[in-house]
């Protein structure tokens, strides 16, 4: 008895999971496109599992005619679901996407003098299910949504090889605040380093900024490439500085310390080596040159391999695309091996371009 009530209660539990899946699901059915089956599920194959907004960005970017029908598709789908369901078009994920193929319709090719020949056109029918997500946890979203396995090689070696850039402690309602103070100070000094800091290449030289905490004190260490082109002229510089981030920040009760440190070989860092290759992106010079002076650069720092790594409208291609140059030993699953990484985002006349810069320095 009890085995056959437990079956009864499962049975109510999955159909109450089906009715719910009903409201936050919108089907869209699209028959006899007059396409192949095989060219619909090139495309298909690669929004399957995306969001909404991503998958309308990339049919828009992709060069198959058969991107256009699937975009009338899912889009009108998505209208329905707003209006008709009144759900958010932000948490919409593509969960099925099929193909079948469809009847073969014979047709005539017309030619002049009555030199016209039969010919074969192959349709299809498209599905597409959109569900909204909003409703579930995040671990039941990272089934719906396609991810990576990817990690940032900084977080896996914390404690190991890599510290901590800021120290401090807070109570669990006031960590958030904590963090958002932090990403402040560091955009004012960038912000700062940007106006009054003269070069010609464009590179702040700012490796990282270190920042420590307490209860009546703020301690900040700013790792510096070119620390002269910043004081030079002026040696109130500092002061100026720390006067700009006190009025940021509204710091009254706290103070605030600011110190420069100067590294030995700047472009052994990846932050300084990304600036660096962005300046001359930005000045038209081709990625492959501009990748090859970096990593001749990064020799002189005594460095045991690099890998680089540029994605988007590279040299002002219409389709975007990633290129990468590796030099040396680059071992991304060692923990022991001590490796400096940084991503950077650059803005061109054709787009932004994204910089990923690995630089192995040896183990430990």
């Amino acid at each position: 008895m009890t085995n056959m009530l437990r079956n009864k209660n499962k049975d109510l539990e999955v159909r109450k999971r089906e009715k719910e899946d009903i409201k936050t699901e919108v089907y869209a059915l699209s028959q006899s496109i007059s396409m192949s089956a095989h060219k619909a599920r090139r495309v298909l194959d690669q929004i399957r599992g995306r969001s909404y907004q991503e998958t309308l960005m990339i049919l828009e970017l992709m060069p198959y005619r058969a991107c256009y029908p699937i975009f009338k598709l899912i889009y009108s789908a998505a209208a329905n679901a707003k209006h008709n369901m009144g759900l958010n078009e932000e948490y919409l994920v593509i969960i099925k996407a099929t193909v079948n193929e469809g009847t073969t319709v014979k047709k005539l090719k017309p030619r002049a003098r009555g030199r016209s020949y039969p010919i074969k056109r192959p349709t299809c029918h498209i599905t597409i299910v959109l569900k909204d997500i909003s409703l579930y946890e995040e671990s039941v979203v990272e089934n719906f949504i396609s991810m990576g396995q990817k990690i940032n090689p900084l977080g896996f070696r914390l404690g190991t090889t890599q510290g901590h850039h800021s120290l401090w402690f807070a109570q669990p309602k006031n960590y958030s605040k904590g963090l958002q103070e932090d990403q402040k100070i560091r955009d004012c000094i960038k912000n700062y380093v940007q106006k009054n800091m003269r070069i010609s290449s464009g590179v702040e030289g700012i490796a990282r900024i270190e920042i420590q905490k307490r209860i009546d004190l703020i301690q900040i260490i700013i790792h510096m490439g070119f620390p002269k082109l910043l004081v030079e002229g002026k040696p109130r510089r500092i002061e100026e500085l720390q006067m700009n981030v006190q009025k940021e920040l509204n710091y009254v009760n706290r103070k605030l310390n600011i110190a420069i440190t100067r590294i030995t070989k700047p472009y052994g860092h990846p932050n300084i080596l990304a600036e660096f290759i962005a300046g001359q992106l930005r000045n038209r010079v081709s990625f492959r040159k501009a990748i090859k002076k970096a990593i001749e650069l990064t020799e002189q720092a005594d460095t045991k391999g690099i890998q680089v790594q540029i994605a988007g409208r590279i040299d002002g291609k219409e389709i975007a695309r990633v290129e990468w140059i590796r030099e040396g030993r680059v071992p991304l699953q060692t923990i022991r091996a001590k490796i400096d990484y940084c991503s950077y985002r650059v803005r061109t006349i054709y787009g932004v371009l994204g910089i990923k810069i690995w630089i192995f320095v040896g183990e430990e």
